[in-house]
């Protein structure tokens, strides 16, 4: 692994720290502005509707330009986000206006997220051989989701009420905040800042792409005959088919967890946020298990989302403290060790077919469109409210079907094709259509 690699690790896990960090301070905004409970799911949904939107233009690009300066820009637009949440209340809007800014702050958040995730994932496919991959996807996936724990975790401890207290307390925050949420915006604001200095020192891998259109109608065209390319790619659509229905439940599955803490466990925010970090610590643990496996060996993980999506039906059956960890632990070490062998699979056909920026844009746009979906499913299922007990069964229960459907898909494919496994780990050039 090179200098570059770890700068790009660096800075992905400061991002996403604060991504996930100003999540949480962001809901705290909405409680503290009196705004419905489902409006926490409202604000992934707008996340999952930049990705989608602007899946056609930010593969171009992140392939127009240097993927270390792309990562800068892009950090600098999360940033401009992260401001606009903290003036919230300069605008002398009414409390429902307020809650709609929050919204649209964190919306340009995403926006800035949408892209800068193929510059992130397509400098890896520029820096590391194809047979470095998986270790280089279980090293960024690893601190992505580390990132995830640390974010979650320090949001919460951020808007606790001991935390924020003496936050408030220190001249230099205290000048600028007046409300534990505002005093938490501060703190993460800083966090985008490591980022971007780490950013300016992500090397020019020296790689670059043909020249890129700047016509929307002939992007859009472009882009979705990638789609279809790598949905047609026999091994391209299984591990695209994968992460896809990974991302749409672990997005949903964050939700489903405030929640479940709120109602079953009687949790405050801060602690609820807490469980996120314990789910995305067996992830890690998953990731770091998943290194081991070959690129060649990547199909052989699928029984494992299956058992993902059973053990998920566990959830309204424990209460204790240990058994809660302990069954988030090992839903997430499951997740993380069946999603980073395919999450580099998919990367490496994409590179393959395509092109590094195009084939994260592709990926991105599948994988938001079910995170909107699922998402906006989960909001109408609390909006009618249905038991939380009762959304955790349903959730399993599809995961765990949609993950058979797949396995039998799978299989199809490998009768058709008995040679279709010698494919993985073909290197190639991507190409343009």
């Amino acid at each position: 692994m090179t200098r570059g690699f770890y700068y790009v690790i660096g800075a992905q896990t400061f991002s996403a720290l604060a991504d996930n960090a100003l999540f949480i301070a962001a809901i705290a905004l909405i409680q503290q502005l009196s705004g419905p409970d489902w409006m926490a799911s409202i604000m992934k949904w707008w996340v999952a509707v930049g990705y989608v939107v602007l899946a056609a233009y930010v593969g171009a690009f992140a392939d127009t330009y240097p993927k270390g300066r792309v990562m800068l820009w892009t950090n600098s637009l999360k940033v401009c986000g992260c401001v606009l949440m903290y003036f919230h209340s300069a605008f002398n809007l009414s409390g429902e206006g307020q809650i709609a800014l929050v919204c649209a702050a964190f919306a340009i958040v995403g926006v800035g997220a949408a892209a800068y995730s193929p510059a992130k994932y397509g400098i890896i496919t520029e820096m590391l051989a194809p047979e470095d991959l998986v270790k280089g996807n279980s090293w960024i996936e690893g601190m992505t989701v580390l990132s995830i724990i640390l974010g979650a975790v320090l949001g919460g401890l951020l808007i606790s009420p001991t935390v924020a207290s003496w936050l408030l307390l220190q001249p230099a925050i205290g000048a600028l905040a007046t409300t534990p949420a505002e005093a938490a915006i501060v703190v993460i604001a800083f966090l985008y800042a490591i980022a971007a200095w780490l950013n300016f020192r992500i090397p020019d891998t020296g790689v670059r792409y043909p020249r890129q259109s700047n016509n929307l109608i002939t992007l859009n065209r472009v882009f979705f005959r990638y789609v279809s390319v790598l949905w047609r790619d026999k091994l391209g659509q299984i591990s695209l088919a994968v992460t896809t229905l990974f991302w749409g439940a672990g997005a949903t599955l964050q939700l489903v967890v405030i929640e479940w803490g709120r109602v079953q466990l009687n949790y405050r925010l801060d602690q609820a946020s807490i469980l996120m970090g314990v789910a995305a610590l067996g992830t890690i643990f998953g990731a770091i298990a998943a290194s081991k496996v070959t690129i060649q060996r990547a199909l052989s993980v699928l029984p494992v989302g299956v058992c993902m999506g059973l053990v998920v039906l566990a959830m309204p059956l424990v209460q204790s403290t240990w058994s809660v960890y302990s069954l988030l632990l090992l839903i997430g070490g499951l997740s993380g060790y069946f999603v980073v062998p395919m999450n580099a699979l998919l990367q490496h056909r994409g590179h393959v077919l395509l092109s590094a920026g195009h084939s994260i844009a592709v990926q991105n746009f599948n994988e938001q469109l079910n995170i909107l979906a699922m998402v906006s499913l989960y909001t109408v299922m609390l909006w009618l409210a249905i038991p939380i007990n009762v959304i955790i069964v349903a959730f399993g229960v599809m995961v765990a079907a949609l993950m058979a459907l797949i396995i039998r898909w799978n299989n199809l494919n490998h009768n058709q094709n008995p040679n279709l496994h010698q494919q993985i780990g073909d290197s190639g050039h991507g190409r343009s259509l």
